[in-house]
């Protein structure tokens, strides 16, 4: 029981609150470092996910694709499109299609009825007759009690590994099994026997086609072909696909005819732009990184406790924090360390490229400035375009290149890889579910010792009320006997 005051006079609970507020200093020096820390551990976070972002768009320019400076167009656009590779040559071609890949196909002659004569079969009416049925090395064994729906997946299912590999199908609207080969070309040509003509004439609706072919001819099927194309003169045949890549250009194969001409020319606007958007995005974070790296740490605006955000009104409170919260990254190692060697990655000689082409990218438009200005990049727009549009592979050699030394995309994506892993490391991963980094671990050691603080202080508080309940019984007592003396002794005096 706790006594406050009842024989002294005296404000108990006022004294025990400001005995433990004296005795509370070192928690409060924990848990505003807890806050500080986790502050940072947000600001750390945040920039994981702005150089994450940065890697994303970074990537693109380690692979040639990105600097495709060309761009086709076909004058038979009915029969041939066409597009370009990094590796398109200026000029006019002259191209034909010849043929056009196809599957091999076939279907059901006639309308399929039911074994009982009650009108047109559908998918989930039995086939009614058992047997097998062969395409090439593949057997299907039927008892009679499959499904038209069952039949067609045995049967694909039996083909899936072997060639030609069949997609299969039962048509209700039709009453008929449709078959074509998954793939294209004069090889996926393919026959179905039937062990019987009661079989055969549930599947193709003709007791008399014991066995069906794609080579026939007939009405009912089509036979699997090749493409072909003839480019300025040069016939390109045995296509399996109706694409193929010549001399830098993507031919799609459409349909028989041309001849068409295919102009291919010079066309920077695409990797400019997707050079410029990268620079755009990577100034921006790198800006950020580095004000933050210079901005002014107040270490006289510690976080403020509960009991001190109490006192304070809600401004007071957020100009507080706002100094509170500023330098949370000054100087940090990681992030001064990953502009430094991103800087590197742009600015050093790219090795391994042929002697005469450009080796810095500086040869290109594109410089960091001076020191002064960090880690920021400069582009000279028309500089880049020209050598975009006069010299596309030393560009795309410069970014892409992987034969002696990296390219500035290769260089650049390894760099963020780095910093992103120490930040992660430091701080977390801001998408990942585990987090075993120093400032977690460091955090759950300080609620740890906070637990311990809160114990010990509520232990302390408890003796404090003790020895105050004591005092005030002891003063009670004397108060007690005083009077009695008074009142017998002294006459009541």
């Amino acid at each position: 029981m706790r006594i406050g005051g009842l024989a002294t006079g005296m404000d108990i609970d006022q004294l025990v609150k400001d005995l433990m507020a004296a005795e509370k200093m070192p928690l409060d020096k924990i848990t505003q470092q807890k806050t500080w820390i986790g502050w940072q551990q947000d600001s750390y976070r945040d920039f994981n996910l702005s150089l994450s972002n940065l890697r994303t768009s970074a990537n693109s320019l380690r692979f040639t694709s990105s600097f495709n400076a060309f761009s086709a167009t076909s004058s038979n656009t009915a029969s041939l499109s066409v597009t370009t590779t990094s590796s398109a040559v200026q000029g006019s071609y002259s191209a034909e299609v010849k043929s056009v890949a196809s599957s091999a196909k076939l279907h059901s002659t006639l309308a399929i009825q039911k074994t009982d004569g009650t009108g047109a079969a559908k998918s989930t009416d039995a086939i009614g007759t058992g047997g097998t049925i062969t395409v090439g090395g593949a057997t299907v064994t039927l008892t009679g009690e499959e499904t038209y729906k069952d039949v067609a997946l045995k049967l694909q299912d039996a083909t899936a590994a072997s060639s030609p590999a069949l997609r299969v199908s039962f048509d209700d609207t039709t009453s008929r099994f449709f078959v074509s080969s998954k793939t294209m070309g004069e090889a996926q040509n393919f026959s179905i026997t039937f062990d019987s003509a009661a079989l055969a004439k549930q599947f193709t609706g003709d007791a008399a086609l014991t066995t069906v072919s794609t080579n026939t001819g007939a009405a009912y099927a089509s036979a699997g072909t090749n493409g072909s194309v003839e480019l300025d003169g040069i016939l390109i045949d045995g296509l399996t696909t109706n694409q193929t890549t010549v001399n830098g250009m993507t031919l799609n194969l459409l349909q028989v005819g041309g001849p068409s001409t295919i102009t291919v020319s010079s066309d920077p606007a695409k990797p400019l732009e997707s050079i410029k958007n990268f620079v755009e995005q990577y100034n921006k974070a790198i800006t950020e990184i580095e004000t933050s790296l210079l901005e002014k740490r107040y270490p006289d605006f510690q976080p403020l406790t509960d009991e001190q955000r109490k006192a304070m009104t809600e401004s007071e409170v957020e100009l507080w924090e706002e100094k509170s919260r500023s330098g949370l990254m000054r100087n940090d190692p990681i992030l001064r360390d990953a502009v430094l060697q991103l800087r590197k990655a742009f600015m050093d000689e790219v090795e391994g490229i042929a002697p005469g082409n450009a080796t810095l990218i500086s040869q290109i438009g594109i410089s960091t400035g001076h020191y002064s200005e960090g880690a920021r990049l400069n582009i000279d727009e028309d500089k880049l375009k020209k050598a975009l549009a006069d010299k596309p592979d030393e560009v795309m050699a410069l970014f892409t290149n992987k034969t002696g030394g990296l390219g500035v995309g290769d260089r650049v994506y390894n760099e963020l890889n780095a910093a992103i892993k120490s930040l992660s490391t430091r701080a977390g991963n801001p998408g990942s579910s585990v987090d075993n980094s120093v400032i977690t671990k460091r955090i759950k050691q300080m609620d740890e010792d906070i637990s311990t603080w809160q114990d010990r202080l509520g232990r302390v508080e408890d003796r404090y009320w003790r020895q105050f309940t004591a005092m005030e019984k002891a003063m009670n007592t004397m108060n007690q006997q005083s009077v009695w003396m008074q009142s017998n002794m002294f006459g009541g005096m």
